[in-house]
């Protein structure tokens, strides 16, 4: 993959990925995106915070919190680029604690060449996919089929048996999103993420996508070493800011 730079901006991107990974109840605060998915995510539980919310700082912040608890939820808010700086320093300073790092990577969609680890591509989540994935709840089962255009990929040593590897794809316009990349501890540094990535670019690609997206925790060294290898740029970070237990 080349190391091009991506079309579209930080709150555009953003966009983007939220379409790909939606929580079963959304709602617009101004330009801001509200979503609530039992739990189940951090992206598919705060609110976006691009553009305008449509009230001042301080009451966009008690109708976020408000939003959240009464879903019994932890107030929570999705912060990416340095366009979200200044809401991030009130929050701050009313409390709310920072998350680490999450990196978004993005680079073009060259579809990776096939090699001799099958990879299974399903529109639906099995069970043991789940199990693979380690999370089997409904509310993950909602989110991640929440999509038009989705694959869940494995790699099974038994047809039929249990997945050593399993990651989702998800086509959005014209962008391949890649998530929940997941590799059973004893089936590690054997290219089957290589594999899985291989089998969902082409797939993307059959479905007209032209870039890729993903998010790595900034502290996922093994991640980003492989990422990184793979040609994938860094394009902007984003981190959560959660309401104080007390408030």
């Amino acid at each position: 993959m080349g190391q091009s730079r991506s079309p579209l901006g930080v709150a555009e991107l953003e966009r983007v990925a939220a379409r790909g990974w939606r929580a079963p109840e959304e709602e617009a605060l101004g330009g801001w995106l509200l979503r609530a998915a039992g739990g189940f995510t951090g992206r598919a539980n705060t609110a976006l915070v691009t553009g305008d919310p449509g009230l001042p700082l301080g009451e966009a912040a008690d109708a976020v919190g408000a939003w959240y608890r009464a879903r019994g939820l932890r107030p929570g808010v999705q912060l990416p680029g340095v366009a979200s700086r200044p809401v991030d320093a009130a929050l701050a300073a009313a409390g709310w604690e920072r998350g680490e790092d999450v990196l978004v990577l993005t680079a073009p969609l060259v579809p990776g060449a096939a090699d001799d680890v099958p990879v299974e591509l399903a529109p639906a989540p099995d069970d043991a996919w789940l199990a693979a994935y380690r999370e089997a709840s409904p509310a993950a089962r909602a989110v991640l089929t929440n999509a038009g255009r989705v694959v869940f990929a494995a790699v099974r040593p038994e047809p039929g048996g249990e997945p050593v590897a399993v990651a989702r794809g998800v086509v959005t316009d014209d962008w391949l999103g890649v998530a929940a990349l997941t590799v059973a501890g004893q089936h590690r540094r054997r290219g089957l993420a290589t594999a899985v990535m291989g089998a969902l670019t082409r797939w993307g690609a059959g479905q007209g996508a032209h870039w890729v997206y993903l998010q790595v925790a900034a502290s996922n060294a093994p991640a980003r070493a492989l990422y990184r290898g793979a040609g994938y740029v860094e394009h902007h970070r984003y981190h959560y800011r959660w309401a104080p237990e007390d408030a």
